[in-house]
């Protein structure tokens, strides 16, 4: 205590803030852990420790700022004492910017189960509707008020804390340089995060959060100026044309592109299925929000919460290991229209410019298209992507119905169902419909109108946790979804067009969570629930039934269609057929047969799922990890999985650099009929 005193007051009024600000960060940590550890997982101080070294970082920060600045005679208060005015708006000013990042930090992860990053800017491309979402779900008002209350607390708090340090006795008069040098390089220091005079030793990094192999701990850890500004930094590049000249011939093999030239990098392949069928049947494809497959009954969750589509699922072609390539309603929209993984970073594809012209198998069908979303098109720019490339294109969005909108997303699920379904039986001619859903989504509305036909039902929080869900609210919202389907099918089944018509349904995306003992713990652990979705084609005229478990991605689902209307198509990126009778024989050729690409843009790792493996890639540090799908055991380090790691990691980046090309370079192209 005597050597604190023993340093001037300035030291001593910036250390007591720096560790104010320390115990308000460290506060908010507790409260994490207390609110978000659904696993129940013991106390990490590990996790602790790191987390308190990224506080430092800020709080050093801040410190060292207040020393610099005080250095200017006119803006030290303890040698001007109009300076007071300068600090007592400043330091509530930046403490309540702190308390809003750690607000929005807070909801972000409620939302996400990933702390605050840069793809949040994305938002704002679509502040309206964005803004209502968030106005519809979560408490603003009081978060606002708390704010405000907060913020005046932080004034008279800075305030009486500058004059307790104004009015004490400078018990060490001498200026004490060596003090303010220490002080220097501790805040420095703290800045920093390591020492680094070691070669090899870096400072302190976001991505050192993840190295306990643990997502709730890595998240933990955290701390969102941290998580935000990293991010921000990581932007994604032009495409490097030499790089993808060098995988070239690796993704050639891969796609199966017989004319192959590296100099042109020709993606073409012209496909000229058997024409099966005599008459052209319609496509409905089905993209439904948030359809996490370790959240559904075809997977075995306890809860049943889609029996009628696990039923469907028994009487259709159900793939149950299909992926998306990444997670985020527009990313999996564009996946499945160009048949190119969004990698993209921070932004979505759909909001580039430079990326709007796209070739799609869509046009090469030639039937009349239509598209339904029961909200706006405007949100990512979707109507750019479907509009700008599907040819002839209805699309029917909000304002388009006569059904009432029920919250930001528009119409609900069950009257987009059938408001496209009167639409569609009154066609003559062969059509491809898409139908996007919406109500599996925050707000988590459930309409009034169908709380007679539609039963919520409860469950204790520890059942919901277990099996996969975090409140009643969103384990209805998924029941809601599946009585969506079975309103929609009962429907169609009284039309003409229906048996003629073959139905195809694929989650956009899965949700980040815990699927405890219902997969192996890679899904968990290293968030493969956030890509894995259900992918049925149901056709009872064309289709018969069977459970496919080989792995699969949402790029494959209109190369599949195409070849199973019989349709002549021109694929320009990655997509396969899915119904290929010699696709055994041509994934026996590949190493490690048709593996899913994914790309956490959160996380920054691109990898690929196989049968039985899932290989990891960090795109900060290149770290590589191989994990296995099947089971919890590790993967020994054998030759042969060594040669298999070997292998992923280079098709791991072949599919990247050509993913990141062909953004640009997938214009459309004339086929003919």
């Amino acid at each position: 205590m005597l050597f604190i005193k023993k340093l001037p007051q300035l030291l001593r009024w910036i250390l007591s803030v720096l560790l104010v600000f320390l115990l308000v960060m460290t506060f908010y940590r507790l409260f994490f852990f207390w609110n978000f550890n659904i696993a129940k997982l013991p106390f990490s101080g590990k996790a602790f420790l790191l987390g308190l070294r990224f506080d430092l970082r800020y709080a050093g920060g801040l410190a060292l700022a207040m020393l610099l600045l005080s250095a200017f005679p006119f803006l030290n208060p303890f040698r001007n004492h109009g300076a007071k005015k300068f600090w007592n708006i400043f330091l509530p000013f930046i403490f309540l910017t702190a308390l809003f990042f750690y607000a929005v930090d807070f909801y972000h992860y409620d939302y996400l189960h990933q702390r605050l990053n840069a793809t949040v800017l994305n938002y704002l491309a679509d502040a309206g509707i964005s803004f209502t979402m968030v106005w519809q779900t979560y408490p603003l008002l009081k978060v606002l008020l708390i704010l405000i209350v907060a913020g005046v607390g932080a004034s008279l708090f800075f305030g009486g804390l500058l004059n307790k340090y104004l009015a004490e006795d400078n018990f060490y008069q001498r200026k004490n340089v060596f003090a303010y040098i220490l002080s220097f390089l501790f805040f420095a220091y703290c800045i920093v995060g390591n020492v680094i005079y070691k070669p090899g030793l870096y400072p302190l990094r976001w991505s050192d959060a993840f190295t306990f192999n643990n997502d709730f701990k890595s998240q933990l850890s955290l701390n969102p100026f941290q998580s935000f500004l990293s991010t921000l930094k990581f932007r994604q590049v032009a495409p490097d044309v030499n790089v993808v000249r060098e995988n070239y011939a690796l993704m050639s093999q891969y796609l199966g592109i017989t004319n192959g030239d590296s100099n042109s990098l020709n993606f073409n392949r012209v496909v000229i299925p058997n024409d099966t069928f005599r008459e052209k049947p319609n496509i409905v494809l089905v993209i439904c929000e948030s359809f996490s497959a370790y959240k559904s009954s075809m997977y075995g969750n306890p809860l049943n919460t889609t029996p009628y589509f696990n039923e469907m699922c028994s009487k259709g072609v159900f793939y149950d290991r299909c992926f998306t390539p990444a997670y985020g309603t527009a990313r999996g929209v564009w996946a499945a229209v160009t048949g190119i993984p969004d990698v993209a970073n921070p932004s979505t594809a759909s909001r580039n410019p430079n990326a709007v012209n796209q070739h799609t198998i869509i046009n090469d069908f030639g039937y009349k298209n239509f598209y339904f979303i029961g909200g706006s098109a405007t949100w990512a720019n979707l109507r750019g992507l479907l509009t700008n490339n599907i040819n002839g294109l209805n699309l029917y969005e909000q304002g388009s119905y006569a059904s009432a909108d029920v919250d930001v997303w528009g119409i609900s699920d069950k009257n987009l169902f059938l408001e496209a379904n009167k639409v569609l039986k009154e066609q003559q001619n062969p059509f491809f419909a898409v139908i996007q859903t919406a109500d599996n989504h925050r707000p988590y509305t459930i309409p009034s109108e169908d709380k007679a036909d539609f039963k919520l039902v409860n469950f204790p929080k520890d059942s919901l946790r277990k099996y996969g869900f975090e409140s009643n609210d969103e384990m209805n919202a998924f029941r809601y979804t599946d009585f969506c389907f079975q309103q929609f099918m009962e429907a169609a089944k009284k039309e003409s067009y229906f048996t003629n018509t073959i139905f195809v349904f694929v989650g956009d995306h899965g949700i980040r969570g815990s699927a405890g003992d219902m997969f192996p713990k890679v899904w968990t652990e290293q968030g493969l629930s956030c890509e894995h979705v259900p992918l049925l084609f149901y056709s009872p005229k064309y289709l018969q039934p069977k459970r496919a478990e080989e792995v699969c991605s949402q790029v494959d689902i209109l190369p599949s269609v195409a070849s199973l209307a019989g349709i002549k198509y021109t694929n320009t990126t990655f997509g396969r057929n899915l119904f290929d009778s010699l696709a055994e024989k041509k994934a026996a050729l590949l190493a490690a047969g048709y593996p899913a690409f994914i790309m956490d843009h959160d996380n920054n790792t691109i990898g690929l799922v196989t049968n039985e493996y899932y290989f990891l890639k960090s795109l900060k540090d290149k770290k590589q990890e191989l994990y296995s799908v099947k089971n919890n055991a590790p993967i020994p380090q054998l030759p042969v999985t060594d040669s298999i790691k070997n292998y992923l990691s280079k098709l791991t980046t072949a599919y990247y650099e050509t993913a990141n090309y062909l953004l640009y370079n997938n214009k459309a192209v004339k086929t003919s009929k």
